[in-house]
């Protein structure tokens, strides 16, 4: 099948288009019903912002993995592994690694130490307003850069399902996406998040487990006849499936790749919207339990990328992939189409409508948590504890909230709209980047170093935040590449397109030469007890 027939198949398929319309109308539907029942039962700010800690380990263990398996993650990883190959995997180990990070340092000792957001934490032992503020600017900055991500695996899926070319179609996709992400959040707090996320989680595994079945069915369940197919189809041979197809070109693309390893793998920890779903559990043990849940369902997910990705390459051409979408963040979508019978079949449509409502449902869900982490941090930190001193009601707090939502969607929908041709993979590997520079060091300092003070949190938080943001406008990522966001302009100086490598050192050593530096005394009580209250869990919410 040549491009043309496919990409006509995938858009023009206009007998299936019904069928696929209702998938998605089933879908938005359902979860509209989950997120005003939800949003019915939210009656303070506990509720709004940690789902009144009803969760199990269980429950919430499916609702991170829900919320961590994004649009990145489905149709990102396996893009990247259908044009990459090995190289392209690398973001599946990446992303798994890093749970090991989350779990040992961050999971527990956050749970026990904070109430609502990393800001709570931070603020135990330092000056409150001016750590409140860098807290929820730095959150907010990575959930935008991380909504980019979401926002364009959107307009890329439902452009192809629907046939739309035009970029102002596109446009109106990512818009829809935002209005939607804004519904849940207003309406549905982090309970109806989380409800949305568990049912995404489930629909997520079934539909990958259904794709991978039918891809191995078609090579017998002969992984290695699958893998060479994969690499005859790919024109590059042996190397397809050998490191430095993508990172081994020249020493600065293996910069490149340590620089990407590194913010993967330090980057979950400092996550917004993986750290808030800590204090919806009762107890730490609880939150130890959902990351061990979690580590069993994305690493199972992860093991069945490879098979989506070297699927897709050993079912379609290089250039079918491209032509599709540049970056290959359809190749999963197309190989599902091409699984069920071609697009020309009913089998095909059905297979294609059935995927894409479940990275629909990925995106919807994803989004809703990072618009939930940054509104709450907005709320919280900045409007109760800075701008109103401490003096806001519960009330004016999820008032604020709701707003802020509604502004940040705004923001993303924007942003979203320009970032719509770029590999989601890539662009999830920033706000990883971002994340790590500028919340990780400020975390660990806090919970694990007692000399650490308000001077050294602010130098990191702003430092790594700036730093990282910096870098990556003045990166091929954004100027200078046909794959950039802006393909006709040329501003970059950084040869990196991950700014980790630079950054994430950056951000610790400005937080440890912040408080050396610093005139003022730590608070040696207020220390140890936050470490008895994140190590035992005596006095947590």
């Amino acid at each position: 099948m040549n491009s043309t027939h496919l990409l006509a198949a995938a858009g023009d398929a206009s007998e299936h288009r019904p069928l696929i319309i209702t998938l998605f109308a089933v879908f938005v539907v359902a979860t509209l019903v989950i997120t005003v029942w939800a949003g019915r039962q939210t009656k303070d700010a506990a509720d709004f912002y940690a789902g009144g800690r009803q969760f199990t380990g269980f429950q919430n263990g499916l609702a991170v993995s829900g919320d961590y398996m994004s649009a990145a993650s489905f149709l990102g990883i396996a893009g990247a592994i259908a044009l990459y190959g090995y190289d392209g995997f690398l973001y599946s180990i990446g992303f798994l690694v890093a749970w090991l990070v989350a779990l040992l340092l961050v999971a527990e000792p956050l749970r026990n130490s904070g109430r609502y957001t990393m800001g709570d934490v931070l603020a135990y032992r330092m000056r409150q307003r001016p750590v409140r503020t860098a807290a929820g600017t730095s959150t907010i900055v990575v959930s935008i850069f991380y909504l980019l991500a979401q926002m364009a695996g959107a307009g890329v899926l439902v452009s192809l399902l629907l046939g739309i070319t035009s970029d102002s179609g596109k446009i109106a996709i990512v818009a829809l996406v935002g209005v939607l992400m804004i519904v849940y959040v207003t309406i549905g707090g982090m309970k109806g998040t989380t409800w949305v996320q568990m049912v995404k989680a489930v629909l997520l595994i079934a539909g990958t487990l259904l794709i991978t079945f039918l891809i191995l069915l078609k090579f017998d369940f002969n992984l290695s006849d699958l893998l060479g197919a994969a690499a005859s189809n790919s024109d590059k041979g042996s190397s397809f499936l050998e490191p430095g197809l993508k990172y081994g070109l020249s020493e600065t693309s293996k910069l490149d790749f340590i620089s990407l390893g590194v913010a993967l793998v330090l980057g979950t920890a400092g996550l917004p919207h993986i750290l808030i779903r800590f204090y919806t559990v009762p107890t730490a043990k609880a939150a130890r339990k959902s990351v061990n849940w979690a580590i069993g369902i994305i690493g199972a997910f992860y093991l069945m990328t490879i098979v989506l990705g070297f699927g897709a390459a050993a079912l379609l051409s290089q250039t079918e992939i491209k032509e599709s979408n540049k970056a290959g963040n359809t190749a999963a979508p197309l190989a599902a189409m091409e699984v069920g019978g071609g697009g020309d079949s009913t089998g095909g449509a059905i297979l294609l409508a059935i995927i894409s409502a479940v990275a629909f449902a990925t995106i919807l869900a994803v989004v809703a948590g990072l618009t939930l982490a940054s509104s709450s941090s907005f709320a919280h930190d900045i409007y109760a504890n800075v701008i109103r001193k401490g003096q806001a009601t519960e009330k004016e707090e999820v008032r604020a909230a709701r707003w802020a939502t509604v502004l940040i969607g705004a923001v993303a929908i924007v942003l979203g709209a320009f970032a719509r041709d770029l590999n989601v993979a890539g662009l999830v590997a920033l706000a990883f980047a971002v994340a790590a520079s500028a919340n990780l060091p400020t975390i660990l300092y806090s919970l694990f170093w007692k000399r650490f003070t308000t001077q050294g949190a602010l130098w990191s938080i702003y430092g790594g935040l700036i730093s990282s943001v910096v870098l990556v406008l003045f990166s091929p990522v954004v100027s200078g590449k046909e794959t950039s966001m802006f393909k006709n302009a040329d501003f970059y100086w950084f040869p990196l397109e991950n700014p980790g490598l630079i950054s994430i050192p950056l951000g610790f050593l400005l937080g440890w030469l912040g408080s050396l530096l610093s005139k003022e005394e730590p608070d040696k009580e207020k220390y140890a007890e936050l470490e008895v209250r994140s190590l035992t869990g005596h006095g947590a919410h």
